[in-house]
């Protein structure tokens, strides 16, 4: 059985992908704050509670798992804030350029050789705003793009190997990460996404031709939409 580790597997996207992946028969390793094998209740799935925020939580990590036989990994986990650019704290933005952008290259070099040696998958999940620029979002669409850019360059580092590396660049998608911003996806099914949508994707990928990558995978709803918040909505205090 092969083994798949998933960042952000206790919600959202990340836990849509750990879904498909236990019914696909892998093995998961799920990393997140709050992640619990009780969330799934599977033989298959192991958890293992981790902020990826922190260095020295992500090298416990690294460490715990250095010498696990890596197939597929995917970092889902990330945070995001929209606001003018000089409204964020430094906390703020250390810490979404930590976790949507350093954690990832951590984790990678963690695996990498198995990654390669195993001829898996690298997919990253990352954001329409990779490829795009949108006001209030500097620092996001940043990290993001470092993503893309991280990806791209080490797809041609590795490929004289068989691993193949995947951005999937998803726009608004239904999940918990809009919790505590002033907006939202819209009420309707053909303008926004579901994690489930993300999750067809990543089977679609680790289903094809071993000779064929697709290294970006951009998905978009049929139409647009969005909700703003009410004030007290935003800020989770009605």
């Amino acid at each position: 059985m092969k083994t798949a580790v998933v960042t952000g597997a206790s919600s959202g996207i990340g836990k849509a992908i750990t879904l498909k992946l236990l019914q696909l028969d892998y093995k998961v390793i799920g990393l997140s704050r709050t992640i619990s094998e009780e969330l799934f209740n599977h033989p298959n799935f192991r958890a293992i509670q981790v902020d990826l925020r922190e260095y020295k939580e992500l090298l416990r990590v690294s460490k715990e798992l250095d010498k696990e036989p890596i197939f597929i990994l995917i970092n889902s986990a990330g945070i995001g804030k929209f606001e003018p650019h000089e409204e964020l704290s430094f906390q703020t933005i250390t810490e979404i350029s930590f976790l949507n952008l350093t954690a990832p290259m951590l984790l990678t070099k963690t695996f990498l050789r198995e990654l390669k040696k195993n001829s898996g998958y690298l997919i990253n999940i990352n954001s329409i705003e990779a490829i795009r620029a949108s006001k209030f979002a500097a620092v996001y669409s940043a990290t993001k793009a470092g993503l893309k850019a991280f990806s791209d360059a080490l797809f041609e580092e590795t490929r004289k190997t068989e691993l193949s590396i995947t951005n999937i660049n998803p726009d608004m998608t239904e999940t918990d990460f809009y919790d505590s911003l002033r907006f939202q996806p819209s009420v309707k099914e053909e303008e926004k996404l579901f994690a489930t949508d993300i999750a067809d994707a990543v089977e679609h990928i680790i289903t094809m031709r071993k000779g064929a990558v697709v290294t970006d995978y951009t998905i978009r709803s049929l139409k647009f939409g969005i909700r703003k918040k009410t004030p007290c909505k935003a800020q989770n205090f009605c």
